[in-house]
């Protein structure tokens, strides 16, 4: 057999095509496939690599079909080529979309397998690790509550013939005799007890194959032993001693039994609808992604599924349509909402060279953009999968209740053995009919799932939280460390401030002449500073003169790539200023530019630029420069014909947010510290501008580490914010890394918490996220603690020397069942939390 090297179909090669080729012979399918070879380059090569004139067909990686001879021909499902006609084959080189079906248990994360099943640790149903768009078939809530309406339909008779005599009114003896009652309450308890809570025996047989007690043991034992006794009272009633009468008749706990499991399969129902939810917020992101995209080649356009979309495709996006994928915008302007991704309610303005993200929602304009990440490397694809591992993680705190589980069950069995000998040998008669209801009582009112749900149910819901509010966190770790910071330690570039260059101050000369006070207030536009608010709002109106000193300065600096030139140039673009052109440009290196417009030689730049240009400058001018120095600003010289007209001041921008964070982080009892790369004196002109209480600038990388070293190692819990490469070593060895979403993969990679927006005020939600999580645990750790601390005694009888008071083993039961149910209810109350 021989393998033909157009289409890669294995032919028999007494009865195939062939040719020969450089003293090789090669056979083929058909006459198409023997000319596509004989017309072109091609030589043996694997299907997933063929070659289409010479040239390599490289298919998608998510492509599933695709023509060896016609690049870009691929299809999701089998068929012919549309160009060539040829048979389209199976892509061997794809990249599957979805991974392989996990479950684990969301007690137990360490336990996975791939197929449904149980916990052989805690006996819990195992859920799916990786949460799916696609409406999940709620198999075990539905089980479960078939099992409770038909079990309770059963109960309720098997209660009211054991209950019927303390009914008034209602004497059940009269109308039903005792022997056929009891044979009644017998057969209708026993499918209650074995089917419907069979999956109870079940687990309880499983854990102690696998030696890991756990609840189901506990349940199984107390409704077991209730309904072994009362089966064996009703058929061989004799073999009971006296001390098992009461009116010499041997009691019966058929109620019990199934009262019990009836409780326990409503609590498991609600459990189970209530986990359902904890994955919601993931559910919500993933419905998110758009469909299909409008993708552009050649100037035509089609609708293709998404899936299908590759790296540089060009991409339509019009008003009120999903952003199918991540990229950066080429062509057109619009408003996006990005809320979903970032929790923030307010439209972002886009432009060209601007980024974009898939699932957010274009809203004004129509844009094309250029796809630059795909499938798993997509933001949304990032945040479910982060999102996904943390729910998963365990953080520190339950450590502590899992060495109290890993003692609680034997523990309890203990105390029920215990109960029943006490009760026994000292208790009122009939002593044994005593002894195994407080026993009974013991085992079904101990609930170890309470304590094992506290921590992970409240993380679940927690990340889930901050995921819709732009807060990515790694693991349950970062969590439990954050709510302990003490120091933050912050950079300044792109953190506090934008990160990029921007026209803050323009002083045409007309306004800088008069005294040295009436200057600072006029001047410059903020008359607090012209850093702080000034940088927050740029310039927010501007007069003629301004307009007119701005409008020159674009002019001949839209022909420079120098950044400076390019934040007086977006300024003007901003205030809507339409730009002369500009002739004879002429640039010098550390120095400025010059050229002419309308007729009139321009020239923008330095001080010293001007005045080697025989420049006048006066004193005035001078003075604001000084001011506008000291105030952290660059400042950039405009002069006309030989005249200085006016300077304009660039400084990076703090971000609106910053001043609003800085003082909720002082109010949470955070000490800030602005650790940065930048000169002292712009570092300390923002720091005091924001009341950050220390500065360190001129940092190096490793600075920072030893800086964040230190702190550790004076019991400090240090949180450290960046958005950098230069930041990533401080963000590892901090107790926090918190990056922010808008700075480097490296950066991102290295933080425990990632902040999509990446601005401060998201550091203040994550730290409030962070304190209402972990007093959610502590809740429901102080709850399940303190109800089996209290129940198991009171089961066993404690208040019955002093009030003659005895817990019914039904009541257990639904103490039981709302044990775990409040656990799981609480922890729900996060994704409500306003943060």
């Amino acid at each position: 057999m021989a393998t033909d090297p157009v289409c890669g179909m294995t032919v028999d090669e007494a009865s195939a095509l062939r040719t020969e080729r450089d003293g090789q012979t090669f056979y083929f399918c058909c006459e198409h496939c023997r000319q596509k070879f004989l017309t072109s380059g091609i030589r043996n090569s694997p299907a997933s690599d063929r070659h289409h004139g010479g040239a390599t067909v490289k298919p998608a990686s998510n492509a599933k079909y695709f023509c060896p001879m016609c690049p870009g021909e691929e299809s999701d499902r089998p068929g012919d080529c549309q160009k060539c006609g040829m048979v389209l084959e199976r892509n061997p080189a794809r990249v599957a979309t979805a991974d392989k079906t996990i479950y684990t248990c969301p007690m137990h994360p360490e336990i996975e397998q791939d197929h449904p099943g149980d916990c052989p640790k805690c006996g819990m149903p195992l859920e799916l690790k990786t949460v799916s768009a696609e409406p999940e078939d709620d198999d075990e809530t539905r089980a479960l509550a078939r099992k409770f309406w038909i079990g309770l339909a059963l109960t309720i008779p098997v209660l009211v013939l054991a209950m019927g005599q303390w009914i008034p009114g209602v004497r059940i003896d009269q109308w039903i005799p005792r022997p056929v009652s009891r044979w009644l309450e017998f057969l209708l308890s026993t499918p209650v007890v074995l089917w419907a809570g069979g999956m109870f025996f079940g687990r309880a047989w499983r854990s102690l194959k696998t030696r890991q007690l756990n609840m189901f043991t506990l349940i199984a034992t107390g409704v077991g032993t209730a309904y072994v006794y009362s089966t064996v009272a009703v058929i061989a009633p004799g073999i009971f001693p006296t001390s098992f009468r009461q009116h010499g008749e041997v009691g019966l706990y058929f109620e019990a039994a199934a009262v019990i499991t009836v409780l326990v399969l409503l609590g498991q129902m609600l459990e189970a609808k209530a986990r359902s939810r904890t994955g919601q917020a993931i559910k919500a992101l993933l419905g998110l992604v758009a469909k299909t995209a409008h993708r552009v080649r050649d100037g035509l356009e089609s609708d293709v599924p998404v899936e299908e979309a590759q790296k540089g495709d060009v991409l339509r996006v019009r008003p009120g349509e999903k952003i199918p994928l991540d990229g950066i915008i080429i062509e057109g302007r619009s408003n996006v909402d990005e809320s979903m991704i970032t929790g923030e309610p307010m439209p972002v303005a886009k432009g060209v060279n601007d980024s974009v993200v898939g699932a957010t929602v274009n809203q004004t304009g129509t844009f094309l953009m250029r796809v630059e990440k795909v499938g798993s490397e997509t933001l949304l694809a990032q945040i479910v999968q982060m999102v996904a591992e943390a729910q998963r993680s365990r953080a520190p705190i339950q450590k502590l209740a899992d060495s109290v589980a890993g003692y609680f069950v034997p523990t309890v069995i203990g105390a029920a053995v215990i109960t029943f000998v006490v009760w026994a040998v000292w208790g009122p008669a009939p002593a044994m009919a005593y002894a195994l209801v407080n026993a009974v009582s013991v085992l079904i009112i101990a609930c170890p799932c309470a304590l094992g749900l506290a921590t992970p149910m409240s993380i679940m819901v927690g990340v889930g939280r901050g995921a819709q509010s732009g807060i990515l966190i790694r693991n349950a770790e970062a969590i439990e460390t954050t709510e302990k910071v003490t120091h933050l330690l912050t950079d300044k570039t792109g953190t506090l401030t934008a990160g990029k260059p921007k026209v803050v101050s323009v002083i045409p000369s007309s306004r800088s002449r008069g005294n040295e006070a009436q200057t600072d207030k006029s001047a410059i536009r903020n008359p607090q500073s012209a850093i702080g608010q000034s940088l927050l709002t740029s310039v927010p109106t501007i007069s003629g003169d301004d307009a007119q000193l701005l409008g020159l300065a674009a002019a001949v600096e839209q022909l420079s790539e120098h950044p400076l030139a390019r934040a007086i140039v977006d300024e003007a673009k901003e205030k809507k200023i339409t730009l002369s052109p500009a002739s004879d440009f002429e640039s010098t290196t550390g120095g400025g530019v010059s050229g002419k417009t309308g007729g009139q030689t321009i020239r923008v730049g330095k001080e010293k630029f001007l005045g080697d240009s025989g420049v006048t400058i006066p004193d005035d001018l001078k003075q604001v420069s000084h001011q506008l120095q000291e105030k952290a600003q660059t400042v950039v010289w405009v002069a006309v014909d030989g005249r200085a007209v006016g300077i304009i001041g660039i400084a990076d921008p703090i971000k609106e947010t910053t001043p609003a964070a800085i003082r909720a982080l002082h109010d949470m009892g955070l000490k800030v510290i602005m650790c940065t790369g930048d000169n002292r004196k712009t570092a300390e002109v923002v720091a005091k501008e924001l009341g950050i209480d220390e500065v360190r600038a001129e940092l190096t990388p490793q600075g920072k580490l030893e800086l964040v070293r230190k702190l550790k190692a004076e019991g400090k819990i240090v949180a450290m914010a960046g958005d950098g490469i230069n930041d990533a070593p401080a963000l590892v060895e901090a107790h926090v890394g918190i990056a922010m979403g808008t700075g480097t993969d490296v950066a991102i990679q290295s933080a425990g918490i990632t902040l999509v927006k990446g601005d401060l005020q998201g550091i203040v939600k994550a730290l409030s996220l962070s304190r209402q999580v972990m007093k959610n645990i502590r809740q429901n750790l102080f709850f399940a603690f303190v109800y089996n601390a209290l129940g198991v005694p009171v089961a066993a009888g404690i208040l019955y020397p002093m009030a003659h008071l005895l817990l019914n083993p039904m009541i257990a039961g639904a103490a039981m069942s709302c044990s775990s149910l409040s656990v799981v209810s609480n922890a729900l109350r996060l994704r409500k939390v306003k943060l």
